[in-house]
């Protein structure tokens, strides 16, 4: 369990402090709309209101006790520069912080940031692989060349083994796992015969995934 100090509580910092609930962490939640606050309360552990470009807010939190300290402020970049920087300087040891556009993740990785996330972008990365082919039921970005797709089994692998394809050598991608109905078999052997409406989870470099994909 991680403690979590997150500051900010529109739809990005609601949806966070929920999975980070259901993760059994301990969440402090901040923000300077007492509504907001109000109603993430059976969200979190502790939830408290404040203006978090306040020095002296930001003082009596005790930021450094924090495992991450969560810039969750989407609506007001200056508030979450300011924020930022208040985190680092009072001794947060991991400021993670939203941006908005590209500039606001530049401007926030040197204004003290450790990482920045980038909601908007990455769903719509994600919506972009997902719903432009046919044959990709999810997809994740591993790195800007490497990604995991799920994908449905080709009609011509039904009823033959991995190694009598010979998928490693002949399309240079990996089966991580297969999955059917509710079932997941991960890392399958040479000998697995694959079924039909089955998918799979295939990792490789994007090139050669597509390639495959448009087999």
């Amino acid at each position: 369990m991680k403690s979590v100090l997150l500051i900010g509580l529109g739809r990005f910092g609601r949806h966070m402090a929920a999975k980070l609930q259901e993760l059994h962490h301990e969440v402090l939640a901040v923000d300077k709309n007492e509504e907001r606050v109000n109603d993430a309360l059976d969200l979190v552990t502790h939830a408290q209101i404040g203006d978090s470009t306040s020095e002296a807010f930001i003082a009596s939190l005790g930021v450094r006790n924090f495992d991450i300290c969560v810039v969750a402020i989407g609506d007001d970049f200056q508030s979450s520069l300011e924020t930022t920087a208040l985190l680092k300087d009072y001794g947060a040891p991991y400021v993670l912080a939203r941006a908005a556009r590209d500039v606001h993740a530049k401007f926030l990785l040197r204004n003290g940031a450790d990482d920045v996330v980038y909601p908007e972008r990455e769903t719509a990365s994600w919506a972009a692989v997902r719903y432009s082919s046919d044959h990709v039921f999810d997809y994740i970005r591993l790195t800007d060349d490497h990604s995991i797709y799920e994908t449905a089994v080709p009609h011509s692998w039904v009823g033959k083994t991995i190694g009598q394809l010979g998928v490693r050598q002949r399309h240079n991608i990996n089966i991580l796992a297969v999955k059917q109905g509710g079932e997941l078999i991960p890392i399958p052997g040479g000998d697995y015969c694959f079924r039909e409406q089955e998918t799979i989870l295939v990792l490789g470099a994007n090139r050669d995934v597509q390639k495959f994909l448009h087999l």
